[in-house]
């Protein structure tokens, strides 16, 4: 199966810059997108960033400007790299993979990480 794995969270003060990866281990065929999500304490998950097969990239107004997302398609990684952070852009950030063919299922799935916190100080 499919494992994504996040690293890169941490404290950071405000205006300061952090780097996400997610490594995807496991045998993927081919996958529709790859994703960031955050959650911040007593609100919903929300996109943060998303990038296709494709190279095409989404990103959520509160971010854009400020946050880009990439992937290095050798490493099965992808990297959301977090500049002029803001103490609202606290949250447990999780890496998506949607669409995701693997070996002997049908169909397509979709795999989340664990999650890794990232806290801005103001």
């Amino acid at each position: 199966q499919v494992q994504l794995v996040e690293s890169g969270g941490g404290l950071v003060q405000a205006g300061g810059s952090l780097r996400l990866s997610c490594a995807a281990s496991g045998t993927i065929f081919s996958f529709n997108s790859m994703g960031w999500y955050r959650q911040a304490p007593g609100k919903q998950r929300e996109l943060v960033a998303a990038i296709t097969s494709g190279g095409s990239t989404n990103y959520a107004d509160s971010v854009k400007g400020r946050f880009t997302i990439s992937r290095d398609n050798a490493k099965n990684t992808v990297y959301l790299e977090m500049n002029s952070l803001k103490p609202e852009d606290t949250a447990v950030y999780y890496c998506r993979a949607e669409g995701v063919k693997v070996p002997l299922t049908a169909g397509r799935l979709d795999f989340w990480g664990q999650g890794t916190q990232v806290t801005v100080s103001s």
